[in-house]
């Protein structure tokens, strides 16, 4: 497969994360209050929730400035993860479908920085009174393709050959 082809496939999962996670959050934004939160399962709430900072809130009250810089940042990282992609062979199937998921959970997540100046969560996950920090599909995305990045250094490359010689 031409290397342009085999990028292209990828980056339609990223762009299926985007998509899912856009309508998703444009949904619960319009359909809801802020902090508006309704019961779904036992351990489940849709809640809709602004988070002006990083995972977990983290700098979320820092005064402005982290709407951009986090925006850079997902952007650069972004651009990273692209050339990545762009550069793994056709068998490293597994690390392109991680890649692709962070890349569309942090574009995801980046168009709601810079359109609202906050990213919209609404997934609130919990047991009796612990809740899990409110999440979006962006989130999930993400997390999963960092999971399946962790579980890829740790097997290691199995599709590169093994030098059979000891020297």
């Amino acid at each position: 497969m031409h290397k342009d082809r085999k990028v292209l496939q990828w980056l339609w999962l990223s762009l299926f994360i985007v998509i899912i996670d856009q309508v998703t959050k444009i949904w619960i934004n319009a359909t809801f209050e802020l902090y508006e939160s309704i019961t779904v399962l036992p351990f489940f709430n849709l809640s809709l929730i602004y988070n002006e900072g990083a995972a977990w809130s983290f700098l979320a009250t820092a005064g402005g400035w982290q709407r951009w810089f986090l925006s850079g940042l997902a952007i650069v990282m972004s651009g990273v993860i692209f050339v990545w992609l762009s550069r793994l062979k056709a068998q490293q199937v597994w690390l392109a479908c991680a890649l692709a998921l962070v890349l569309g959970g942090a574009v995801g997540n980046v168009i709601d920085r810079i359109i609202y100046g906050h990213v919209i969560d609404f997934i609130d996950i919990y047991y009796q009174q612990w809740h899990w920090p409110t999440f979006n599909i962006a989130d999930s995305a993400i997390s999963i393709g960092v999971v399946m990045l962790l579980i890829d250094a740790v097997r290691g490359d199995k599709n590169e050959p093994t030098d059979s010689h000891n020297y």
